[in-house]
């Protein structure tokens, strides 16, 4: 029988004692390299995409409960232990965005204290994403937002499309900003009859560098729409053309600036000739659709016979739907990044692109420690 020392005291050990505490270390490793996936709220469209993921990962949904108290306060209550294992939390922004913030950050750090190894976030769809740079005299709420999520002990995130890919510094956790253009690329190879006949269409300049990389990979010409009144951010009156204050002063009055030319919105153009072709609009957001609906008009006064809009996030807020059934717009492609279960039953046009598979493939490697890299093949940087 081997002897063991013990805090100076010589022990005996039996071998079967041995074998046991081994087995129990081994068990316990075991547990360590288990993974769950949880839904962060209990909406139809989170609960289906969750188990879209887990029915291709083979595994089952964490049971866990979120609500809303009687006083709107958000609640939730893991139904299981969690010790050691990689999380991971699907969670779809519906409407109310805030709501579902509170419900990821809160269900995070129930995990955290939980004592969960690893907790990733899935969002498809990052909330304020928008809000990435400073507006006058704004915030940038989508940094906040990434300090809030580490805060709550998230470790990574999974999202897609981000809409500007500046975001992922704002985070102190690995970011993986996954690519749905290979889902919509491969819709338009087998849903649009006769693409080869058509063009790809940039909204806005802006937009220009993602529409190259589709028509690119499709092998299609590329159109830029150039002259788009940004209604959102130069017709906002802040208060700087304000005269100022007549007071009397004294001493040194100031510098003699240049005088500061007020920006002058060009007549809408079209560079490129869309006559007689399939017009694809490439967008990574569609949201407020009245820019889409006068780009379709201006498309089909130029000769487009057809119009497809692509995009990622599908939020369609507001009259979108009646908008879009009312418009030359023939198709509306998005994501099920974002739900939009109500929006598609208010207009035919809108249709669906399932993206599940690649959050389920990103969740298996990151649970094994694999690459990422074959996520991104053939993906441009600009897309």
């Amino acid at each position: 029988m081997p002897i063991r020392r013990f805090g100076g005291h010589r022990s005996l050990v039996s071998h079967s004692q041995i074998s046991k505490l081994s087995y129990g270390y081994t068990r316990m490793n075991v547990s360590r390299t288990g993974y769950r996936v949880f839904s962060a709220n209990s909406t139809t469209a989170c609960t289906e995409l969750a188990k879209k993921i887990t029915e291709r990962l083979g595994v089952e949904l964490g049971k866990s409960v979120v609500f809303q108290e009687s006083n709107k306060e958000t609640r939730v209550d893991v139904k299981e232990s969690v010790r050691g294992q990689d999380i991971f939390i699907i969670q779809t922004i519906p409407r109310d965005v805030n709501t579902a913030i509170m419900e990821l950050l809160v269900m995070a750090y129930a995990l955290k204290t939980s004592c969960a190894k690893n907790i990733i976030g899935v969002i498809p769809y990052f909330p304020y994403s928008k809000q990435c740079k400073m507006r006058k005299r704004g915030s940038i709420v989508c940094k906040l937002l990434a300090s809030m999520l580490a805060k709550a002990g998230l470790t990574h995130i999974i999202t897609v499309d981000l809409h500007q890919k500046e975001i992922q510094g704002f985070f102190s956790f690995p970011v993986d900003n996954l690519r749905a253009s290979p889902f919509l690329i491969q819709y338009i190879q087998e849903e649009i009859p006769d693409y080869r006949n058509a063009i790809i269409v940039a909204k806005s300049p802006s937009a220009a560098k993602r529409a190259q990389s589709y028509a690119e990979r499709l092998r299609l010409g590329l159109a830029v729409m150039h002259g788009e009144a940004n209604h959102a951010e130069s017709d906002m009156a802040d208060g700087r053309q304000s005269p100022p204050l007549s007071r009397t002063t004294t001493g040194h009055t100031g510098l003699e600036l240049p005088l500061m030319m007020a920006k002058e919105k060009p007549p809408i153009t079209v560079v490129g000739d869309v006559g007689g072709r399939i017009a694809i609009i490439i967008d990574d957001i569609i949201d407020d659709v009245e820019d889409f609906v006068a780009a379709a008009e201006i498309l089909k006064e130029r000769g487009a016979y057809k119009i497809y809009i692509m995009a990622t996030h599908g939020l369609l807020s507001a009259e979108a739907p009646r908008l879009i059934e009312e418009s030359a717009i023939d198709e509306v492609v998005v994501t099920n990044t974002v739900p939009h279960e109500v929006q598609k039953l208010q207009c035919p046009k809108i249709k669906t692109v399932d993206v599940s598979m690649i959050l389920a493939e990103a969740i298996r490697r990151i649970h094994n420690g694999e690459s990422m890299a074959y996520l991104f093949r053939n993906i441009a940087v600009d897309d």
